[in-house]
């Protein structure tokens, strides 16, 4: 089912999601399948369970070398994470472009760890433990974020990079995350 995505302002974004207790669930299946569902129409790169309103430690993410959005970018893994937590391997950054679908339209600069470490556990809890660079890092630390009620937005440095798609990139065709 497709669910529509809360957008920024909406209080239910910076809330804290609660850890998932039950693995293997029927309840827990479909969260999954709506969220793909919903990532897919929106044409993202990920999602997080709070941007359609589900109070829940889950995310989900991914893309693969056919995707056109992202010529540029390594392929991603299809992943569901549960009760993911993330820890970055040394102290570079990189800034990045980014944009989101509960922040539609916009996009803004944001620095991230280069290279992290994240582990949780799939929808059947299966553990997970991956170590990512460049976008695949990116990704899983803004779907992460989400978690604990944080928006890319917060983490911009430099607002002069920050703004509406259309006006930063003139001419240009792009999509929210």
């Amino acid at each position: 089912m497709i669910h529509p995505i809360l957008r920024m302002g909406d209080p239910r974004l910076l809330r804290v999601a609660r850890p998932i207790e039950r693995f293997g669930s029927d309840e827990l299946h479909s969260l999954v399948a709506d969220l793909f569902d919903t990532m897919h129409d929106a044409h993202g790169a990920g999602l997080a369970a709070p941007q359609i309103g589900v109070d829940r430690r889950i995310v989900i993410f991914g893309f693969s070398p056919t995707d056109q959005r992202y010529p540029d970018a390594d392929p991603v893994p299809r992943t569901v994470l549960v009760n993911p937590t993330i820890e970055p391997l040394d102290d570079a950054e990189a800034d990045g472009w980014e944009g989101c679908l509960s922040v539609p339209g916009m996009r803004g600069v944001v620095p991230r760890s280069e290279r992290v470490r994240y582990r949780g556990f799939d929808q059947y809890g299966v553990p997970i433990d991956r170590v990512a660079t460049g976008f695949h890092a990116r990704i899983v630390q803004h779907e992460v974020d989400h978690l604990d009620g944080i928006l890319y937005p917060m983490r911009i440095r430099d607002f002069s990079n920050f703004g509406f798609t259309e006006e930063l990139f003139p001419g240009e065709e792009m999509v929210d995350d």
